[in-house]
């Protein structure tokens, strides 16, 4: 035979406002000390893989000279990464797997400035603010 009980509520049942507030206020207390640091984290994060990424494009761009014996143009950009130029036969490429490769983490095109005489190609991101200059995480990255 089961024997049900009956529920009783009483005023001890479940819990008060008061344990609900101080519950609430800890977890508040807990996400103002963590918060800042979790977002400065995912700020340098991005710093670092738009770093990362650059070299890789630097080196993209070392493999397309060695096979082609020339540096992209302006005009083809890092874009010639992937899809071959018309008429060029020493092309051994892709050299970036995806084009995704060639868009820094705020969502901004990597800029490319071909050799100017004898000096290097250059590649570079604006950073978080996609303005010249800055400090921080809106500093502009460079190769």
């Amino acid at each position: 035979m089961i024997v049900r009980r009956k529920n009783r509520w009483t005023a001890r049942t479940g819990a008060t406002i008061l344990e609900v507030l101080i519950v609430l206020s800890i977890i508040a207390l807990i996400a103002a000390v963590v918060g800042p640091r979790v977002i400065g984290y995912l700020g340098t994060a991005k710093s670092e893989t738009a770093d990362l990424q650059i070299n890789n494009l630097a080196s993209a761009v070392q493999l397309f000279y060695v096979d082609t014996g020339r540096y992209p143009t302006e005009a083809e950009g890092l874009s010639v990464l992937l899809t071959r130029p018309a008429g060029d036969t020493d092309w051994n490429g892709p050299y970036m797997p995806t084009a995704e490769a060639l868009v820094d983490p705020w969502g901004r095109d990597y800029l490319y400035a071909p050799p100017a005489d004898d000096d290097s190609f250059g590649i570079r991101s604006l950073g978080r603010d996609g303005a010249e200059g800055g400090s921080g995480e809106d500093a502009d990255l460079a190769y």
